[in-house]
C-alpha cells in the first residue's frame, strides 16, 4: 500500500508526506470522516512508512525492506491495532498502556492504531489520557472514528485532527476504470457512474458493489447488468415517465407506473427517483449548472435535450409535488393512490394555467363583442359608485377591459399609445358656478383626437380608443347628470332659504304689532 493509492484524500496524504519530509511528525493523530473513505488505510500506510528502512524520494514505502515485508505479511511487531468497538473497557486500555512501556525491538517506532475510538467508555478514555498526553518518543498513536463529536475534548486537544472527505463520483469512476483495466473487464462508463452514485461517496462500498455486479455479469459489465443487480429503475424509465407528464398523457403515465409496480418497485422509490430526475432537468437547463450532473456524458446530453421541453415553473412545481408526496408517503393509507394522485397533479400542471388563460380570453371577447351585455352593464351600473373621483384617459374601465388580457398587461407599451393630453375633473373641486360644458367639449376633443404614434402601433392605439370611448362617454354623462342634480338641489335650497327668511320677517312684524296692541 502507498499514499498515492488513497483516492480523493490528497489534502491528508500531502500533509503527512510534508511532515515526514520536514521531520515534524506529531505523536498522536485523529482521522475522522464518513465510512469507507480511507481512514484505517491511511493509518496503516503511515505506520508502514514510519518504519520503512528505504523510503522513496516522495516518502512512500519501498515494499522491499524487512519492515515492509513483515507488514505486507501481517507479521510486524511494531504495529498494534485495537478495535475499540469490541475492546472498549478499561482493562483493554491498560493492556495497551503496558505495551507502550517497551521500546520496539526492530525499527524506530511502535505505532498503535485504535479504530472506532469513539466507542471507548468514559473510564477507558480517562485511563488512556495520561499516556496520550506524555507518550514515549518512539510511540505513535493513530485514532480513527466516524463520530468525532463523541470524543472527549481533552483527547481532541492532544491530537492532530485530519478530516476525510467523501470521495467524488468522478474519482470513484476513475478508480473503477483502473481496476477494470487490471482485471481485463469490459465496463460501460454509464454503469460505473451508477455504481459510484450508489456508493454515496464511500470507495469501500463502491468496490463491494463492483465485486457483486462482476460476479453477476462476468467479464462484461453493462448498464443493464447494474440496474438488474442493484434492483434500480434505469434512466430510460424516468425519461419516458417525464415525457408522458410533459405531454399530459395520463393514460400512459398510469400504465407505466403500473408496470413499474409489477416489476417489484415501491411507490416511494419511484417518487424519490422522479424528484431526482426533475432536479437534474432543472440543473441541465443552463450550461453553467449542467456540469453539476454526476452522470455519463451521453446521459447528460439527454438531460439537456429534455430540459428544453419543460419550463422552469413546471419543473419547480413538479419538484414540489414530488417532494410533498415523498414526505407524506408513510402516512398514506392507500399508497398507490397517493402516488397516482401526485403523478396526475404533475401531469396537469400546465393544463390548469392553459385553461385559465383560455377562459379569460373568452370572457374578454364576449364582453367586447356582445352589445346586449354591454348595454345591460351600462343600465345596471350605479350612478354614485361608478363616478370616479377623477376622470383620466389612462384609467382602464373594469366593465370593458379585462385586466388579464395580454394587450393591457404591459403598461410600458400602452403608455406610448395614449394621447399626450389628460383632462382631470374632480367632483369635490368643481366650483359652484362652473359650467360642465367646457369639460365635456375638452373631453370629446380628447377622445376624438388621433394618437400620434408610429404606423406599427396605430392598430393597437385605435383598438384601445374604441374600447375606452364608450365607457368614458358613459362615465362623463353620469358626471354631468350628477353636477346638474347638485345645481338643482342648491337652487332649491336657496329658494327654501328665501322663503324661510320671508316667513321670519312676517313673524317679526306680527310680533311687533302684537306688542304695540
Amino acid at each position: 500500500m502507498r499514499f498515492d493509492e488513497v483516492v480523493g484524500q490528497d489534502h491528508v496524504t500531502n500533509t503527512l508526506k510534508n511532515a515526514l519530509r520536514t521531520d515534524h511528525l506529531g505523536h498522536s493523530f485523529l482521522f475522522c470522516g464518513p465510512r469507507g473513505v480511507g481512514k484505517t488505510t491511511s493509518a496503516r500506510i503511515l505506520a508502514k512508512v514510519l518504519n520503512c528502512e528505504n523510503r522513496t524520494e516522495d516518502f512512500e514505502p519501498c515494499n522491499s525492506c524487512s519492515s515492509c515485508t513483515a507488514f505486507n505479511q501481517n507479521q510486524s511487531f511494531n504495529i498494534y491495532e485495537l478495535d475499540a468497538a469490541s475492546n472498549n473497557s478499561v482493562d483493554n486500555i491498560r493492556d495497551l498502556v503496558d505495551q507502550v512501556r517497551f521500546p520496539p525491538q526492530q525499527g524506530e517506532y511502535k505505532v498503535y492504531i485504535i479504530d472506532e475510538v469513539h466507542m471507548l467508555s468514559q473510564s477507558a478514555f480517562n485511563a488512556f489520557l495520561k499516556t496520550l498526553e506524555e507518550p514515549p518518543k518512539y510511540a505513535i498513536f493513530i485514532l480513527a472514528t466516524t463520530e468525532k463529536h463523541k470524543i472527549l475534548p481533552t483527547i481532541l486537544s492532544r491530537c492532530q485532527i485530519f478530516d476525510f472527505n467523501r470521495v467524488q463520483v468522478d474519482a470513484i469512476v476513475e478508480h473503477l476504470k483502473m481496476i477494470c483495466k487490471e482485471e481485463s473487464i469490459v465496463a460501460d462508463e454509464t454503469a460505473l457512474h451508477v455504481i459510484a452514485q450508489k456508493a454515496d461517496g464511500a470507495l469501500r462500498d463502491s468496490l463491494s458493489i463492483f465485486d457483486r455486479i462482476v460476479s453477476f455479469s462476468g467479464e462484461t459489465l453493462t448498464y443493464q447488468h447494474v440496474t438488474e443487480g442493484l434492483n434500480l429503475l434505469d434512466y430510460e424509465t424516468y425519461f419516458e415517465l417525464t415525457e408522458h407528464l410533459l405531454y399530459q398523457d395520463r393514460n400512459k403515465t398510469l400504465l407505466l407506473y403500473d408496470q413499474i409496480l409489477k416489476n417489484g418497485f415501491d411507490g416511494d422509490q419511484v417518487m424519490l427517483g422522479l424528484g431526482e430526475h426533475i432536479r437534474n432537468l432543472l440543473v441541465a437547463k443552463e450550461p453553467e449548472t449542467a456540469e453539476l450532473l454526476e452522470v455519463a456524458p451521453e446521459v447528460r446530453q439527454r438531460f439537456i435535450t429534455q430540459s428544453q421541453l419543460a419550463s422552469t415553473s413546471f419543473l419547480l412545481n413538479s419538484l414540489n409535488v414530488a417532494n410533498t408526496c415523498d414526505t407524506q408517503f408513510k402516512q398514506a393509507k392507500n399508497k398507490r393512490l397517493h402516488v397516482e394522485l401526485a403523478l396526475l397533479k404533475i401531469c396537469y400542471l400546465g393544463q390548469l394555467k392553459k385553461n385559465q388563460s383560455i377562459a379569460d380570453e373568452a370572457e374578454l371577447v364576449k364582453k367586447n363583442t356582445d352589445p346586449n351585455l354591454i348595454a345591460a352593464e351600462q343600465d345596471a351600473a350605479p350612478v354614485e359608485s361608478d363616478i370616479p373621483d377623477s376622470v383620466t384617459l389612462a384609467e382602464e374601465p373594469t366593465s370593458v377591459v379585462n385586466e388579464d388580457d395580454e394587450q393591457f398587461n404591459e403598461p410600458e407599451k400602452m403608455a406610448d399609445e395614449l394621447p399626450n393630453e389628460t383632462i382631470q375633473t374632480t367632483e369635490n373641486s368643481l366650483p359652484e358656478n362652473q359650467d360642465v360644458k367646457p369639460v365635456a367639449e375638452a373631453t370629446t376633443q380628447l377622445v376624438e383626437k388621433p394618437a400620434v404614434n408610429s404606423s406599427a402601433k396605430t392598430s393597437k392605439a385605435e383598438t384601445f380608443r374604441k374600447t375606452v370611448e364608450p365607457a368614458l362617454s358613459f362615465r362623463l354623462s353620469k358626471l354631468n347628470e350628477e353636477v346638474s342634480k347638485r345645481k338643482e338641489a342648491e337652487q332649491a335650497d336657496e329658494q327654501d332659504a328665501e322663503e324661510v327668511d320671508s316667513d321670519d320677517e312676517e313673524i317679526i312684524v306680527n310680533s311687533a304689532e302684537i306688542e304695540k296692541a
